[in-house]
């Protein structure tokens, strides 16, 4: 596994994640409130930059750098990693009075985020019972394997060789008709993704469920088996979905 890889995936797909938990779960809403103005700006080498805004009651993710009045650097991806898979580490930071802040709001957010994301096993099963803890699983799920996608299609080995493979032009993945939906625009064998629908993909991949999608990410159900049953459909450029489906086997092994 790549460490560049996986701190790319960290920033741009797990924490990328706390834009939408502080809309869906309202514990998360509450400690984002009446929470001052702050934007922070995640800084990793051979990774890159993104700024986490708290506004207004809002979160919002922007990748690359920009206005923020707390900066944290870190000295290599694995240092990043580690702060991620929760040890403890330390990074350089800018702007002393502010790091209460992470200490504070910031860990409880990843925390819930951490809830949602990585339920303790013996939970599980009891938390997947209530549908608010269902739905936002599954989406946030969704959504980082999506993202986590772009990121390998752009740096791991297995990925890189998948978006050779892969021609121009735009990817929907979708989960029912308004669900979370991701599209990848593929140029000179780069993939970038943003959230959303769009008209007139090149390809489309589709789950005919919220309840679908889970199994499929969670491995529980396969692509073949949902083409039978009508809850997994493909159209369009079928050779795009085929390196879109590679790509969707290599985030298992990194999000495991």
């Amino acid at each position: 596994m790549d460490n560049i890889t996986r701190a790319k995936i960290n920033l741009f797909a797990i924490l990328r994640n706390l834009e939408d938990l502080c809309e869906m779960d309202p514990q998360s809403k509450e400690i984002v409130k009446n929470m001052k103005p702050i934007a922070v700006e995640f800084n990793v080498p051979e990774v890159g930059s993104a700024v986490i805004a708290f506004k207004d009651g809002k979160c919002t993710f922007t990748r690359g750098k920009g206005k923020s009045s707390l900066k944290l650097y870190f000295t290599s991806p694995e240092h990043f990693n580690k702060l991620i898979d929760g040890e403890n580490t330390i990074p350089i930071f800018y702007n002393v009075f502010k790091v209460g802040f992470l200490l504070k709001e910031f860990t409880a957010l990843t925390d819930r985020l951490s809830y949602f994301l990585q339920p303790k096993p013996e939970e599980k099963d009891e938390l997947l019972k209530d549908r608010d803890y269902f739905v936002t699983n599954t989406v946030l799920t969704a959504y980082t394997a999506f993202f986590a996608m772009a990121e390998i299609a752009n740096s791991d080995f297995v990925g890189k060789a998948c978006a050779r493979r892969t021609d121009n032009g735009t990817i929907l993945c979708q989960v029912g008709d308004d669900g979370p939906a991701i599209n990848f625009t593929v140029k000179n064998h780069k993939f970038y993704a943003a959230k959303g629908a769009v008209d007139e993909p090149k390809a489309t991949m589709k789950f005919g469920s919220l309840e679908f999608a889970h199994k499929l990410l969670n491995g529980q159900a396969s692509s073949f088996g949902g083409m039978g049953s009508g809850d997994f459909a493909v159209c369009g450029a079928v050779d795009m979905l085929e390196q879109v489906a590679k790509l969707l086997n290599v985030v298992s092994e990194y999000l495991a």
